[in-house]
């Protein structure tokens, strides 16, 4: 019997060891400047076989290997911090209103629909669960959660989840530094940059010179010639790159559903790649998983 315990301690301590162990790879691999493996970010989960940001969408992600999670933020009116991406309910789930309507308990009665409008059976998450369910095993991205910058670091610190989290937003860092300054320098954060707006380049500029990210997020949906000289002017720096290829204006058309449903893959993800991309947002994770695998562009990290 005793035989049957120590063996069973010891292969759960193993599992929860190689987890953790995970995680911490993809943070080395997000810190290492020379590193070519591509990190894979799933856009609210995998939504086209789950509701939109639920555990279970969560879940999938995992087991796929997908590398990192993209999720939003709402906070209820007792001040809980839940997965939402809109400023209502009504889309995703059986109930009305906004997530400040409700207390946590009674937002609890709701459920998340599926990608055919479906009541399903999911419960809307809140962040402490996401947090505890990725803990060690992939990284999180909050994307829509700035307002909620405290109460986040105050929830990682607690769930021990600091160094897996990455928080994000297209402000100025003076703003984002008279905000958010006494907590900045202790979490993941990076700057969203649009290349086609006016003031793009300061904005880097400012942010290599006060912060300098692990990444920039870079959005455009025309392909000018500043675009990949501000592409090469971060890359030289240092810092990575993070494109989306959600849909055409993200990108200039290199876009998931050219590669999926066109079957373009090197002429969208591809394409992305020849831009020194080191993460890609995808709404089609698997595919690109595949896709990058085939390359020779991503690892799985067990």
């Amino acid at each position: 019997m005793h035989k049957l315990i120590y063996s069973f301690l010891f292969t759960l301590l193993a599992f929860s060891l190689s987890a953790q162990g995970r995680a911490n790879a993809l943070v080395e691999d997000l810190r290492d400047v020379n590193s070519k493996n591509v990190l894979v970010v799933a856009h609210r989960g995998d939504w086209r076989n789950a509701p939109e940001n639920s555990l279970q969408a969560f879940k999938n992600c995992i087991e796929m290997d997908a590398d990192m999670i993209e999720i939003d933020l709402k906070k209820t009116k007792d001040n809980h911090l839940i997965i939402m991406h809109d400023e209502t309910i009504d889309r995703t789930t059986d109930g009305k209103g906004r997530p400040s309507d409700y207390t946590l308990e009674e937002i609890r009665r709701f459920h998340l629909k599926n990608g055919m409008g479906r009541t399903t059976f999911h419960p809307i998450p809140t962040l402490e669960e996401v947090l505890l369910l990725c803990k060690g095993k992939i990284l999180i991205n909050i994307d829509k959660g700035y307002d909620y910058f405290q109460d986040v670091y105050d929830l990682l610190v607690k769930t021990g989840t600091v160094n897996q989290v990455v928080i994000k937003s297209g402000f100025p860092l003076q703003k984002v530094k008279e905000e958010n300054g006494e907590v900045l320098d202790k979490v993941i954060y990076m700057p969203i940059v649009g290349l086609n707006d006016e003031g793009a380049e300061k904005m880097i500029d400012d942010y290599l010179t006060g912060l300098k990210p692990l990444a920039f997020e870079c959005c455009f949906s025309e392909y000018t010639p500043e675009v990949p000289r501000l592409l090469k002017k971060i890359a030289d720096s240092g810092s990575k790159i993070w494109i989306n290829s959600l849909w055409p204006s993200l990108n200039a058309g290199h876009d998931d559903d050219r590669a999926v449903d066109l079957g373009e893959k090197d002429a969208a993800w591809g394409w992305i790649l020849e831009q020194g991309a080191s993460l890609i947002q995808t709404d089609r994770p698997q595919e690109l998983i595949e896709y990058l695998e085939g390359k020779g562009r991503h690892t799985i990290r067990k």
